[in-house]
């Protein structure tokens, strides 16, 4: 092809490349959740004990583990809790070889933050709290190449994928001691913009070299996804200590549809040097979707051990029911939030089952209290036709002085072969190693 028809259409161009897909570029909403999928509840204390917090819950950060345990609290407390995160994602393309690459992320974020108030009233103990919460964070950054060769047309394709944003809640939390061992409790959960917006950002962007029919050209694609997130749930809370030592925690986190509003924004530019009649540029447009998220059920149990006023050991269960885990888009077709495809066609979501166990041992002093902590945990994320295996260990200590309670907490987590659901177009495997550090401060007013 010695010259290229005067305004050629960019279809044309688009028409012969492969079906291969950036993370994002899709029409349908799609789901990327690098951090866990399991955020049962906040703080460094309980990151450090692994996450098993249910059965225990005695501080502020309850309202987001288990709200029956809020009633523990004796005095008016504020909690503040920061939390530092890096990933790195090694990622294979088996598929596209030259696509291959690492990819490097990191955040902070204010994690958690609280007033509460307990009180008496009709002869049992009670507490109030307001709570703000950060659940799922979406930092993610990709960059790398493919090659392309299909009939006339060679290309060189850089890929720049970014995402961002984070999902949280505003908390208001009651529990209630309703005998001297069981007290019950509820947070109701409102997902809408508060401290900062409610939603996370997909962009990508694509500048290709190449040739078609020998004639060089380049080619640049922007596209940007905002999806904007709200909702209402609630956390429902139980605390029973049914010996002195043994105490069992349970809560129940209820399903609700969340509302979506998509926006796209997308442009593009092609340029032949020695054709320039058939350049064409695309400004960048817009276009908004409402679209529904059905968000799923999810519960957990935990046994306490307290062997004495220094030693404590716990272990819990929580299962998040993926399976009914469903986009409803604009168009009302139901799809999979993990790839966008239609349910149909998606081989099911897997359920998944999060276990942690850990402990806490406390060196009490006449002025201070130093603890030390650690745990273990299970964290498998959803796929479609079954689940990534995720697993990690945490360590904490602290101090408390007077009214003032102050830990740190840090979290190894890990994943091998993982995220192959996600890009099957590209026979994508990823090797994931994240680090999390988790700083709180509680006061005693």
């Amino acid at each position: 092809m010695s010259k290229l028809p005067r305004h050629t259409p960019l279809a044309v161009l688009l028409a012969l490349l492969p079906a291969t897909q950036a993370p994002g570029d899709t029409s349908n909403t799609r789901l990327e959740i690098p951090s866990s999928f399991n955020p049962v509840g906040s703080g460094a204390r309980a990151l450090g004990m692994g996450g098993a917090f249910i059965p225990v819950a005695d501080d502020a950060t309850a309202a987001s583990w288990n709200p029956g345990g809020l009633v523990q609290l004796e005095k008016p407390e504020i909690s503040i809790v920061g939390d530092g995160l890096w990933r790195s994602e090694d990622n294979t393309f088996a598929l596209r070889p030259e696509g291959s690459h690492s990819g490097d992320t990191s955040a902070t974020r204010l994690n958690y933050l609280s007033a509460s108030y307990p009180f008496t009233a009709l002869d049992h103990n009670m507490i109030v709290s307001l709570n703000y919460q950060n659940l799922f964070e979406f930092g993610r950054d990709w960059d790398f190449h493919l090659n392309t060769q299909a009939g006339i047309l060679q290309t060189n394709d850089h890929y720049n994928y970014t995402q961002d944003g984070a999902l949280h809640a505003l908390g208001l939390a009651y529990a209630a001691q309703i005998t001297p061992t069981l007290s019950l409790g509820a947070t109701l959960n409102l997902w809408n913009d508060f401290l900062e917006p409610n939603r996370w950002q997909q962009r990508y962007q694509i500048n290709s070299t190449g040739t078609l029919g020998g004639m060089p050209f380049l080619l640049s694609r922007d596209k940007r996804e905002q999806y904007d997130f709200s909702g209402v749930n609630m956390n429902l809370g139980l605390l029973w200590q049914f010996t002195p030592k043994l105490t069992l925690g349970a809560v129940i986190k209820t399903p609700f549809d969340a509302d979506i509003t998509h926006t796209t924004t997308e442009g593009f530019n092609q340029r032949f040097p020695d054709a320039p009649e058939a350049n064409t540029t695309q400004d960048p447009f817009t276009t908004r979707t409402d679209e529904t998220l059905k968000m799923p059920l999810s519960y957990g149990l935990g046994l306490a051990y307290r062997h004495s006023d220094r030693l404590t050991l716990a272990m819990d269960i929580y299962r998040t029911e993926w399976s009914r885990f469903t986009l409803v888009g604009a168009d009302g077709v139901e799809r999979s939030p993990l790839s966008g495809r239609p349910r149909s066609q998606v081989d099911g979501i897997k359920d998944t089952l999060w276990v942690r166990a850990g402990g806490e041992y406390l060196f009490i002093t006449d002025e201070y209290v130093i603890p030390l902590r650690a745990g273990l945990f299970y964290d498998p994320a959803p796929t479609e036709g079954g689940t990534d295996d995720f697993y990690g260990f945490s360590l904490g200590s602290g101090i408390g002085w007077r009214n003032f309670i102050f830990d740190l907490a840090y979290q190894y987590r890990i994943g091998r072969d993982v995220g192959e659901a996600s890009l099957p177009q590209v026979g994508l495997s990823q090797d994931v190693t994240e680090h999390r550090l988790y700083a709180s401060l509680i006061v005693h007013l």
